[in-house]
């Protein structure tokens, strides 16, 4: 689903930094270290405009999918026996209502206050992309990152030390969201993980995420099913965002 995209100053900011970073990696660096017309060269600068069209397509797509909706009609059902795990809330133990949409709220949703609306499978809310990450957007935002960070390795061979700060910073979110897949978390997930897990030592009890399904499954569920998808910024195998695979389907009916 695409959605309407006003001015936004980082995005302004990103593209701009975006544009920098191409035209002097080429005919700067690659140009002054090569020359364009050397065999060298134009090997060198067709790699990274691939790698930088890549990053570019990636990133438009990030801002132009929306990050999932709940549907109007949703309405969860605590008889299904194939959707073993329903969500509630830390007091009083009532499925999650969300008081500001005024619906249900879908496992792994969560309320965005920036979009003031639900958003399925949220991740967070990144103001560089003027957009949610969600369900069905995070394939193609991990995938952005990583041929970010591809291209600021390769620019920062080609031109020395510049790109240092950025490729770090980048470095770190990419090996963040790794950790997340290999999990099967969202950011939101994992900070309300560590107080789960908290609570559950203190109870004499032993915390597991109910959607971690393995490191595998984990990552083809998000990436796709196949390794050669999953260089695509293509998200046509995630579902509706209603319900996720768990760790106990095929058991009784839990709550989390």
């Amino acid at each position: 689903m695409k959605r309407r995209v006003r001015f936004s100053l980082p995005v302004t900011v990103v593209v701009l930094a975006i544009i920098y970073i191409y035209f002097s990696t080429i005919f700067v660096f690659i140009d002054g270290w090569f020359g364009l017309m050397s065999s060298p060269g134009i090997l060198n600068a067709v790699v990274f405009t691939a790698v930088a069209f890549m990053s570019i397509f990636s990133y438009a797509v990030a801002i132009l999918t929306d990050a999932g909706r709940v549907p109007s009609t949703f309405m969860p059902d605590i008889e299904d026996s194939s959707n073993p795990v329903h969500e509630i809330k830390r007091k009083g133990g009532d499925l999650r209502y969300c008081q500001k949409c005024s619906h249900f709220k879908p496992p792994r949703a969560h309320h965005c206050r920036v979009c003031k609306r639900c958003v399925l499978r949220m991740d967070h809310h990144c103001i560089w992309i003027s957009n949610c990450v969600g369900h069905a957007n995070y394939k193609v935002f991990f995938g952005l990152v990583v041929y970010a960070v591809i291209a600021c390795i390769y620019s920062l061979v080609i031109s020395g030390l510049l790109l240092v700060p950025l490729s770090v910073a980048l470095g770190v979110l990419l090996g963040w969201h790794v950790y997340l897949i290999l999990q099967n978390k969202t950011t939101i997930e994992f900070h309300e993980g560590v107080r789960a897990m908290w609570l559950a030592e203190k109870e004499g009890h032993v915390y597991k995420h109910p959607y971690d399904v393995g490191a595998y499954e984990n990552l083809t569920t998000v990436l796709g099913p196949s390794i050669s998808c999953w260089v695509c910024p293509t998200s046509g195998h995630i579902g509706s965002g209603l319900r996720f695979r768990t760790a106990y389907d095929g058991m009784s009916s839990a709550s989390v």
